[in-house]
């Protein structure tokens, strides 16, 4: 049983909540009814989720948001689940896929051009948990959460229609090629306050990973993964 734990014990972020209101589960959100991860960094997926990940629902509904905000992602190893089951040992997603947990904004025109609006430059990092001790990771620290995972929306961006992604990279194959397992998801939102100005990379991943296996200890022996 746990062999098949590591094999498949994959998770879907699939409900947000705003200032402690939660909405409908799929409510803002790009969501998969398929739990599977992303797992080639030089594909479009890694932006907004999509192939191989399948069965998706699409939402136009805009999530209204102000800058300081708390937002939460909420994280279920399946749509339904509501604890262990056969291939993962709790709700959100099996222990033995370590890694960390992110959080990423974009400025869009129309929030609603979701995912289609994802690839491309202009991402910018809003939060990480990655290895907090030496015996916890951020996804450790998202199950004792129950799945939540909580931001802040940075209180000095500029008004407009921005992308939200939560993001959870598993390493439990990290050593393999193609072997970090990417789980995304995408929420439409509105959000404002001030100018401002941050460090902004491209959705995919414009750094190579043909090294899995250096790449795997660096992200292992820094507290803060790499973009």
């Amino acid at each position: 049983m746990a062999m098949l734990g590591m094999a498949s014990g994959h998770t879907i972020m699939q409900a947000v909540g705003v200032n402690g209101k939660d909405y409908a589960q799929g409510y803002g959100i790009y969501m998969p009814s398929d739990d599977s991860f992303i797992s080639d960094v030089t594909s479009d997926s890694l932006a907004c989720n999509g192939a191989p990940v399948t069965s998706f629902t699409s939402s136009s509904e805009v999530i209204p948001v102000k800058a300081g905000d708390t937002v939460t992602g909420n994280w279920l190893h399946t749509l339904t689940s509501t604890g262990p089951d056969a291939s993962a040992d709790n709700k959100v997603i099996d222990s033995s896929h370590k890694g960390p947990v992110l959080a990423y904004m974009k400025k869009v025109s129309d929030a609603t051009q979701n995912p289609s609006a994802g690839p491309g430059d202009g991402w910018f990092k809003i939060a990480e948990a990655g290895l907090i001790s030496s015996s916890q990771w951020g996804v450790d620290a998202l199950i004792e959460a129950g799945g939540v995972q909580t931001v802040t929306i940075p209180d000095c961006i500029e008004d407009g229609d921005y992308l939200l992604r939560f993001e959870l990279i598993a390493l439990h194959d990290g050593t393999k090629p193609n072997g970090a397992q990417f789980y995304v998801c995408n929420i439409v939102q509105l959000s404002s306050s001030a100018n401002t100005r941050f460090y902004r990379w491209s959705a995919p991943r414009s750094r190579s990973l043909e090294a899995p296996v250096e790449a795997h200890r660096r992200l292992f022996r820094s507290q803060e993964p790499t973009p």
